[in-house]
């Protein structure tokens, strides 16, 4: 195979392992029915346990608050299973059955990444229609809320290469599970998810300022709600270019070592 013809050859791959990864999920009813019900708790929770207590200045309605937020965090929770999943897959020997077959080994990762995105979509329109049913409203228009949904997507594709890794790392999908909800929980709730970081402590509003999650959360909100937003789009971009430039190449190195023979 030649050098031109590489780049043909992984796309191929990587669409034949996201078709698996899809199919397994429509196989399997208990994963469609948390990949939906969790999502939708996740925004009538928040919204009637916290809205009436919570009160971010600058909206009228805590959902337009917090939906951004609400937006990352099922994503990172959905993104946490990519870890079990891969070391699932190295536990029971399909990395195996991959190695033995003529793929592009990068597939493997790419077509879990890209099954993922492809489920977020998915997860991103529900947890939005659920949330324009109690009042939510993209206040900046269509090509902004557009960009929101971009933004997040993308967003998702990190948090998955990130915990992709972890996966491959700790190698037993019990402890990549636990491992990937640990992660999660600090940052989302040290982060302007779900009230402003201003009301933080003063070393812990320190925190929340660079915490990524913050950056992220603030990008998506200002694209909701309206306003200056090349200021906290660029650093988001900034912010997951960095994450990317690190994790890809580390989880594509350490599946090339799980996988030599």
């Amino acid at each position: 195979m030649t050098a031109v013809d590489l780049p043909g050859r992984l796309l191929a791959d990587t669409a034949t392992v996201t078709g698996r990864n899809l199919r397994r999920l429509v196989r399997v009813p208990t994963l469609i029915a948390f990949a939906t019900a969790q999502p939708v708790l996740f925004v009538l929770l928040f919204t009637y346990a916290w809205g009436g207590a919570v009160h971010p200045p600058g909206v009228d309605r805590y959902i337009d608050y917090a939906l951004p937020g609400i937006w990352v965090l099922a994503i990172a929770f959905g993104a946490s299973q990519t870890g079990v999943a891969i070391a699932d897959d190295l536990t029971t020997g399909m990395i195996d059955r991959f190695r033995a077959l003529p793929t592009a080994r990068a597939a493997v990762l790419a077509g879990r990444v890209t099954a993922d995105a492809l489920r977020n979509v998915f997860v991103l329109a529900l947890m939005t229609g659920v949330a324009h049913a109690i009042g939510f409203r993209f206040h900046a228009g269509p090509a902004a809320a557009l960009a929101a949904v971009g933004l997040a997507l993308a967003v998702g594709v990190a948090f998955s290469w990130t915990f992709a890794l972890l996966g491959l790392v700790v190698r037993d999908a019990e402890s990549a599970g636990i491992g990937g909800l640990l992660a999660v929980i600090p940052l989302i709730f040290t982060s302007s998810t779900f009230v402003p970081i201003a009301t933080f402590p003063g070393w812990l509003e320190a925190f929340a300022t660079v915490n990524p999650v913050t950056v992220w959360v603030d990008a998506l909100r200002a694209l909701c709600l309206g306003g200056p937003t090349a200021g906290a789009a660029g650093a988001a971009l900034v912010w997951l270019g960095g994450v990317l430039a690190i994790v890809v190449p580390a989880a594509v190195i350490r599946y090339r070592r799980a996988s030599a023979g």
